[in-house]
This record gives structure tokens, sequence and C-alpha cells, in this order.
């Protein structure tokens, strides 16, 4: 391993903090709460939709947001035009990725939820019969777990961060003229896919959380592994990428 790789895997699990301490609120809530697996099921299904679709806006406005700050701060005569253009084009696609994820994410998030009601009513007195949820269901969940987004939000806080941008926020030229580049170019399309990795992840552990309590395993330490599998920062396995010339060891 490089000096450069080994450097940037200290600074990184050195930066690891704010996952124990988004582990240490979530098992504090579950524990002075005295939540069961119904609780934990439905704040996990939470946190998987809000947080999951605040990731898909944050990176489906991202090109508009840059085209924003770059048009204000250029200055090149006779531009407006070619900025009216291509703010109007990103604005077009920006909305058109919006409706496709809110239908889509939302849409895993909504079935799910059905199944969730049967094995796991929220609401005395009713098993969802394998119908929709009431949307009086949904404002419960909201008014019961809401406490627990601040936690995952510190957790999943790798998603909000947003990578350097070039100066003119990342036009190209074209003889005298820029063309602003579409919303989806040259950008890490990683950050989409988290939001349905989280899906999965959320998926398993309430597998796993229904298996234990029908097994009658449902203790508080079987809890806290599985709490500590859903705040492990499983990105710092990942060996950094470090350039072409560095100093090999």
């Amino acid at each position: 391993m490089s000096a450069a790789a080994a450097s940037a895997g200290r600074s990184g699990w050195a930066g690891a903090w704010p996952d124990a301490l988004a582990f240490a609120g979530g098992l504090s809530l579950a524990w002075l709460l005295d939540w069961e697996t119904t609780d934990l099921v439905w704040s996990l299904w939470l946190s998987s939709l809000v947080v999951g679709y605040a990731t898909i806006l944050w990176f489906a406005t991202e090109h508009l947001r840059d085209f924003v700050v770059s048009s204000r701060a250029d200055r090149t005569p006779g531009a407006g035009r070619s900025k009216l253009l291509g703010g109007g084009l990103i604005l077009f696609g920006t909305l058109f990725t919006v409706a496709f994820f809110t239908v889509h994410f939302g849409g895993f998030h909504l079935g799910h939820s059905v199944f969730l009601s049967i094995f796991f009513p929220i609401v005395p007195g009713t098993d969802g019969g394998g119908s929709w949820p009431a949307v009086d269901t949904y404002w419960e969940v909201l008014r019961r777990y809401g406490i627990f987004l601040p936690v995952a939000f510190l957790a999943e806080r790798g998603g909000f961060v947003s990578k350097s941008k070039p100066a003119d926020g990342g036009a190209i030229t074209l003889g005298d003229e820029k063309i602003y580049r579409p919303p989806m170019a040259g950008r890490d399309h990683s950050k989409m896919m988290a939001p349905y990795k989280n899906v999965v992840r959320m998926h398993l552990l309430i597998f796993f959380f229904a298996g234990a309590h029908f097994a009658r395993l449902d203790h508080f330490w079987v809890y806290a592994v599985v709490y500590a599998v859903y705040f492990f920062p499983w990105r710092l396995l990942k060996r950094p990428k470090v350039a072409d010339d560095a100093v090999v060891t």
C-alpha cells in the first residue's frame, strides 16, 4: 500500500466518529423508548424513505444549483440567450428526474409499507388486510419515529457532500459561446444508487428483525448488533483511490 493510501485510510477512520455518534443515538432511542420489533422496522422504513428521497433530490438538483451559481457569476456580454436556453433544458431535465424517482423510489416504499402493515401493524386493530395502509398510518409512523431521522441523516451524511466543481460550472465552449452540459453529464451516479442500496439493506434488516421476533430472539443485544451493522461506515472498507504517480513504500 502506498503512503498516500495509508494516510487516506487513517484520516477516513478518524472521521468516522459521527457514525459512532449516530449508532449510540439510535441505540439510545431504542432503549429509552422501549422500542420493540414493530417500532424498529417502521423506523428503518421511515428513515430509508425520507433520507433516501432527500439524497435523490440533492443529487437531481445538483446541476441546476451549479448552473444558477455559475450563470450569476458569468458576466460574459451577450450570454443571456445561451443561459436562458441552457437553464431551461437543465430545469426540464431536473424536473423529469425528480418526477421519475418520486414515482419509482416512492413506489418501492409504498409497496413495502403494505407488507409491514400486514405483519407489523402500527395502528391497533388493523393488519392492513393486504390493501394499502390508510393515510393515518403514515402520519402515525412520522409522529412516532420522526425522532429517529436526525441520526439517520447523520449516518448518511456522505450523500449530501458535493465534489468541487470547475469554475465554469461544467460548461463547454463552442467558438465564442458557452454550451452547458445536460444535467446527467460528468456526475457521480453512484450517489443516485445509494438510496436503493439502503432499501436493500433495509429489507435485509427487516427480514432479520422479523425472523428474530418470530423466533423469540428479539432481545436488546440482537437490536444492538443490527444497529451496528446499519450504522457501520462500510464505505471506509473500500481502498482509497490515489494518483498513479503515488510513491509506493
